[in-house]
């Protein structure tokens, strides 16, 4: 099933703390960015927010689940708590933090 444009909508008005948020579409699902990191997913409308130490001291307890089939496991947050919009930028903030800024990529080679 794929992700509601509505879902995403709301997920960045509510996550504006964290930074610049932004979501790519990938495969029917999305890609959720901080400041140009990766650090989740939306899948069949449910947030997936890559594991980090700080990530799920900030979460407490949470569910993992793949965000579709075969992949690892991230934290599973539930849809409820993005009505907290201090919380939710701050768990994607923290994220966004522990993990590695990406790699710049090589320009394209012409044919």
């Amino acid at each position: 099933m794929a992700v509601q444009r509505r879902t995403i909508d709301y997920l960045i008005e509510q996550a504006t703390g964290a930074g610049t948020v932004s979501a790519k579409p990938m495969f029917g699902e999305y890609g959720v960015y901080v400041d140009g990191k990766m650090i989740g997913s939306v899948c069949d409308d449910q947030l997936f927010v890559k594991p980090t130490a700080s990530g799920r001291v900030h979460a407490g307890p949470v569910s993992d689940a793949p965000p579709y089939p075969g992949a690892k496991p991230q934290m599973l947050i539930e849809a409820g708590r993005w009505d907290d919009a201090e919380w939710l930028g701050e768990l994607l903030r923290v994220t966004a933090a522990e993990l590695p800024t990406p790699k710049p990529r090589k320009p394209k080679r012409g044919t």
